[in-house]
């Protein structure tokens, strides 16, 4: 009998520590790849709970990768997990990562969590999975969360939402903005769950679609869209944003911050 995802987290040898509303949306998202020949990279190995589980649940013919900053981890490499050892938010490591790995066709990221973590890996990665592979980040209610965040501003959920208007622009007609920064060429599909954010990965669907028409009968009824949407005035609300001022007795704080932004702002625009 096989084990469920969440039954094979639980016999782990090695401890980790999951939420566990995550397993549904493991499922939804990785049972599709079951059996299949595909890399999966983890990012975020702790105490290697997980690889050993990943490896049981997609099978023999999947390879298992782990990625942390923690030079100990590399005690969980074995016959088909390879661990490598890196900062997530230096673009360098993932550039050397990619030139010996190549592309890979799962990234799940479960590292530092911090808006400079989980876009830069965003942005590194996902010009190198594979079409249809996908990237899966947890725990991105740290974008709420104070210690996580340099800005509000340049949240990781904030990015990803600025994610579904880049992909949108890709429609031909009307739209006119257009972002210095995109990932639309290879993003086609967001998915958003409590704590997760998915990005589907195919660069054929993620181009501009054509429009096209039947053979059957036009029968030259007039389109009252415009008429419909007069029926109600709403007030226009004014909407005040409210500014965080940074207290000087952080000011360790406040640098790293600043820092941190002045990379993060080009993604946004």
């Amino acid at each position: 009998m096989n084990l469920s995802l969440k039954e094979l987290f639980l016999n782990s040898n090695n401890y980790s520590s999951k939420h566990k509303k995550y397993f549904d949306v493991y499922e939804e998202n990785f049972s599709r790849y079951i059996g299949k020949n595909i890399i999966f990279v983890e990012i975020g190995i702790f105490n290697g709970g997980s690889l050993k589980v990943w490896k049981k649940y997609f099978g023999p013919n999947a390879k298992i990768i782990g990625i942390d900053i923690n030079p100990e981890c590399k005690k969980f490499e074995e016959d088909g997990i390879d661990v490598y050892i890196g900062n997530q938010s230096d673009p360098k490591f993932w550039d050397n990562f990619f030139q010996q790995v190549g592309n890979v066709d799962i990234i799940l990221d479960d590292g530092g969590h911090t808006n400079l973590d989980q876009i830069t890996s965003t942005i590194k990665c996902v010009n190198k999975i594979n079409d249809d592979g996908l990237l899966m980040i947890e725990d991105t209610h740290t974008s709420y969360m104070e210690p996580y965040n340099s800005s509000k501003k340049y949240s990781f959920i904030n990015f990803a939402k600025k994610i579904i208007d880049d992909v949108n622009y890709t429609f031909p007609f009307g739209i006119k903005k257009n972002f210095d920064y995109s990932l639309n060429d290879h993003i086609y599909s967001s998915h958003f769950y409590e704590s997760i954010v998915v990005f589907k990965v195919n660069r054929k669907r993620a181009i501009q679609n054509e429009t096209i028409e039947n053979q059957g009968k036009f029968h030259a009824i007039e389109d009252l869209v415009k008429q419909g949407n007069e029926v109600n005035i709403y007030h226009v609300k004014k909407f005040v944003n409210k500014i965080n001022f940074i207290s000087l007795r952080k000011i360790t704080k406040y640098l790293r911050n600043k820092t941190n932004n002045k990379i993060l702002r080009k993604f946004f625009y």
